[in-house]
C-alpha cells in the first residue's frame, strides 16, 4: 500500500511480538490501535481498499473469536489477527495465516522440546484434534491453554512474524 502502512505494520507486529514474548500478553491499546490505524490507511486510499480491509478484519475477528473459545489462542492473539486481516484485507490475509500456521506450529515444536515435554504435547495435540474434528464425539477431554501440562507458545510472535514476513514476500493465492 504504501511506505507509512508498511512501517506502521511492522511497528505495531514488532512491538506485539515482543510484549507478548516477554509478558505473554498483547494489550488492547496496541491491538486497537493497529486496527484504528490500519483501517484510516485503507479509507484513506478509497472506498474499496476500506471495505476490503474490514471483510479482513471481520474474518480475522470471527476466526480469533472461534479460536479463542475452544481454547487454542489467547483473547490478544484474537484481535492481533483482526489487526492484521485489517492491514492486509481478505485475499492477501488468507495466504499471511497459511504462514501463520506454520510458523506457531513450528514455535509449538520449539517450546514443547524446550520444555522437554514433546511426547505429551503430540498426544494432547492429537487428541485436541480428534475432539475438534468429531465435534466433541471422540478424543480426549476438552483440552485448552488453561489445562493442565498444556504447552503454552506465545502464539503472537508467530503471528507478528508470518504478517511481516508475508507482507513484504507473500503471493497473494486468491
Amino acid at each position: 500500500m504504501g511506505v507509512v502502512t508498511t512501517v506502521v505494520l511492522v511497528l505495531t507486529m514488532g512491538v506485539a511480538g515482543l510484549l507478548d514474548l516477554r509478558t505473554r500478553r498483547i494489550p488492547n491499546w496496541l491491538t486497537l490501535g493497529g486496527l484504528a490505524a490500519a483501517l484510516a490507511l485503507r479509507a484513506a486510499t478509497g472506498v474499496h481498499p476500506l471495505l476490503d480491509g474490514l471483510a479482513g478484519a471481520g474474518f480475522g475477528f470471527g476466526l480469533g473469536i472461534l479460536l479463542m473459545v475452544l481454547g487454542a489462542l489467547g483473547g490478544g492473539d484474537g484481535k492481533l489477527l483482526m489487526t492484521v486481516g485489517a492491514f492486509f484485507g481478505l485475499r492477501p490475509f488468507v495466504g499471511a495465516l497459511l504462514l501463520i500456521g506454520v510458523l506457531g506450529g513450528l514455535l509449538g515444536i520449539v517450546e514443547a522440546v524446550r520444555q522437554r515435554a514433546i511426547l505429551p504435547a503430540v498426544y494432547n495435540a492429537g487428541g485436541m484434534l480428534r475432539r475438534w474434528a468429531t465435534l466433541g464425539r471422540r478424543g480426549d477431554t476438552a483440552r485448552t491453554l488453561d489445562s493442565p501440562g498444556a504447552v503454552k507458545v506465545p502464539y503472537g510472535v508467530a503471528i507478528a512474524l508470518g504478517a511481516v514476513v508475508w507482507w513484504f514476500w507473500g503471493v497473494p493465492i486468491l
